[in-house]
């Protein structure tokens, strides 16, 4: 009988993990499902390119099923889990609710954008997570330049062309950039806008902006922004937002009807709560080995990090930007962590199990094959 696998997550950490597992299980060894809420995987830091239109949407997204051909997809979402009876709940696209058993789990759920607690953020903001969010960010752009050309009051007009962007992270800052310029080009086209100007401004709590670089390239870029006419607030916090305009901590109430949030992730609420296990959108923690802790079961879960997992530190003693990179080696130790567990109750950490398949890469095909199952025996 085959073992079950199960992979909940269709990002990096997901994506990179059944990638993995179908190079290194034995055939018809095990049956690895994925569990995505779309049959893609979506690359995020194409995001801000997709909303500028420098990039066609199709192409930062990568179809799950041409290149995973040997892992069943389950388009749904993941409900609960309840790890005595080893199952997992999923909620499929037409509302019929489903039951995975598993003998291994990876978890690579992803993130989410963070809302905070800002009066009319919700209701009027747009966030930039998504590609639908990318989609409906340019065309907004676009029907606000088209109703501000066709309006004769200046002062009314002025609110179409003024951008607000709250969070000056890599999504803040590169989406901004890249709206900015789209909507320069356009505004070639609206005569009265253009004789009038846009008004862009990013807003950023911290003392400067993309405080995942080091100072001089923070610097750097926000030197570039200001040489485009954008408006660069440190320091300030967004405190109210409204369907014309956006109030901030400095006192000044600025005319737009666009504002966009990309406040920093965090890790997606699953709705896991189990006698044993409760996740909400807390930081999941994890052992060496990739295995999640607070699971008391004897079929322990796996955990692929994510790109919302802490990021690895720096030789200087600073932590390194969060980015698809760790999500991806993660996912590869976190699989074959859970291939070990598949063949063996070795619980060798992970970096060792890298290092391994890496030998056996470089070794051939049959060797890899006999590798895996000397590792698994170890």
């Amino acid at each position: 009988m085959a073992w079950q696998v199960v992979i909940a997550g269709g990002g990096f950490g997901g994506f990179y993990a059944a990638r993995v597992l179908e190079r290194v299980l034995p055939e018809q060894s095990a049956r690895v499902t994925l569990v995505n809420d779309a049959n893609f995987m979506l690359y995020t830091p194409l995001l801000p390119g997709a909303a500028g239109g420098t990039l066609d949407p199709r192409h930062v997204v990568v179809s799950l099923r041409s290149q995973l051909r040997c892992t069943e997809l389950v388009i749904g979402r993941v409900t609960d889990a309840d790890p005595a009876q080893a199952t997992v709940g999923v909620q499929r696209i037409d509302g019929e609710h489903l039951e995975l058993h598993y003998d291994q789990l990876v978890v690579a759920l992803g993130s989410v954008s963070r809302t905070l607690p800002i009066p009319g953020l919700a209701e009027h903001a747009i966030g930039l997570k998504s590609l639908s969010d990318a989609t409906a960010l340019r065309n907004q752009v676009l029907s606000a330049l088209d109703i501000a050309e066709s309006i004769e009051d200046p002062k009314l007009r002025a609110e179409y062309l003024g951008f607000v962007f709250v969070g000056a992270g890599y999504a803040g800052v590169e989406g901004l950039a890249d709206l900015q310029d789209f909507a320069a080009q356009a505004i070639e086209m609206y005569p009265r806008c253009r004789l009038q100007g846009m008004r862009w401004v990013l807003v950023e709590a911290k003392d400067r902006i993309m405080q995942e670089v080091p100072r001089s390239l923070s610097e750097f870029a926000e030197r570039e922004l200001r040489g485009r006419g954008i408006e660069v607030r440190t320091n300030t916090t967004l405190l109210e937002v409204s369907d014309s305009a956006a109030k901030i901590s400095s006192g000044e109430t600025i005319a737009a009807r666009t504002v966009v949030w990309g406040f920093r992730s965090i890790a997606r609420d699953a709705c896991w709560s189990t006698a044993r296990c409760a996740w909400s959108t807390a930081r999941p923690r994890c052992s060496s080995s990739r295995r999640a802790r607070g699971w008391a079961c004897a079929r322990a879960p796996m955990f692929g990090r994510s790109a919302t997992a802490r990021p690895y530190p720096t030789l200087r003693g600073q932590a390194s930007p969060a980015r698809p990179p760790p999500s991806t080696r993660s996912a590869k130790a976190g699989s074959w962590r859970a291939t070990s567990r598949l063949f063996s109750r070795a619980r060798a950490p992970s970096r060792f199990a890298i290092a391994r398949r890496a030998w056996s890469q470089s070794s051939g095909t049959t060797r890899r094959s006999r590798s895996l199952w000397a590792f698994a025996g170890a």
